[in-house]
């Protein structure tokens, strides 16, 4: 097995490549030495950016400092190139703590990853977890006004393991009829499929004319891009929304031990959101956390994602398959 210490230089080595995350050694979870509130030296996070990002870790810090308080461990935090790396990390027990977007969690489960969802982030406090894909076009664009417009066009998907970039955007092209599956072979007999890589990237393309339409979740396209300046308020329309998608999660892996996991799942519930990071001095200003900008983490169980799961059923989409 290879040493703590060498399993965390190597994760960090290999920043952004999802083989790391399966080849990197052994995880946390499974280092001789634990901390007094028995946890791993070490605890490896793994997280994806929703956006183009350099510094996704940001966005974690509160997370990252609370945990290290509630632990006493250090936490690893690694920005992986893609969803699969974060699943294929999870199975091959080199990540203790994943974010996921909710397909991506159902994946891992389908594919074998033993792991228990502590709890879903949500935009705002008193607001239930979840969020909606948006179908978008130029303003003014008249030819796409609908998904049935996006026959034969240059459409920005995010990332074929996107739960809200492709998952339920290929759910509503069949309700449209504009494909009859959610293959990947399907799509692009029907249109031109472009992978921009993030809700922004894709976003960006469509409002630049690289794509004819795309698809986004909604904060990303309606506060998000427009606070930062990438957008203008009404420069896209939103021609299609999605039912509403279970929120993004927080998953440790089982591996940890149950004990472990039930603490985890107390700290994530009940002190991983902006009044307790305030009240505790983890940070003075608004405390969003993830590349959502979220404003903490409320109890969400294993059922709640069955939504998901139906998609995966409706598109028949491989990427669901173990």
């Amino acid at each position: 097995m290879i040493t703590t210490a060498h399993r965390r230089t190597g994760l960090a080595a290999a920043l952004l490549t999802s083989t790391a995350l399966v080849a990197a050694g052994c995880s946390g979870s499974d280092a001789d030495a634990t901390t007094a509130q028995g946890f791993p030296e070490t605890i490896t996070l793994a997280a994806i950016p929703a956006e183009n990002s350099t510094d996704l870790r940001a966005s974690y810090d509160p997370v990252i400092e609370r945990l290290e308080r509630e632990t006493g461990s250090t936490v690893d935090f690694v920005q992986a190139s893609d969803y699969a790396g974060i699943v294929e990390g999870l199975i091959a027990g080199n990540v203790d703590l994943a974010f996921f977007g909710p397909f991506a969690y159902v994946v891992a489960g389908v594919n074998g990853a033993d792991m228990t969802p502590l709890g879903a982030v949500v935009k705002d406090q008193g607001t239930p977890p979840g969020y909606t894909s948006y179908g978008i076009a130029r303003s003014d664009n008249d030819s796409v006004n609908s998904l049935a417009d996006y026959k034969g066009k240059k459409v920005c998907f995010v990332d074929p393991s996107s739960t809200s970039g492709f998952l339920y955007p290929s759910a509503g092209l069949i309700e449209e009829g504009v494909t009859s599956s959610g293959s990947e072979a399907d799509i692009s007999s029907a249109l031109t499929p472009i992978y921009a890589g993030g809700h922004d990237a894709s976003a960006l393309s469509v409002k630049n004319g690289d794509c004819d339409a795309g698809f986004a979740f909604d904060t990303m396209v309606d506060k998000t891009m427009v606070d930062k300046g990438e957008l203008a308020p009404g420069e896209l329309k939103t021609v299609w929304k999605s039912d509403t998608i279970a929120g993004s999660l927080f998953a440790a892996n089982n591996e940890l031990g149950t004990e472990a996991v039930d603490k985890l799942k107390t700290v994530f519930t009940e002190s991983m959101n902006a009044e307790a990071f305030r009240a505790d001095g983890i940070c003075s200003d608004e405390c969003r956390i993830t590349d959502e900008r979220a404003w903490g983490v409320v109890p969400v169980e294993d059922g709640d994602y069955d939504g998901v799961r139906h998609v995966c059923d409706v598109t028949g989409s491989e990427k669901c398959q173990g």
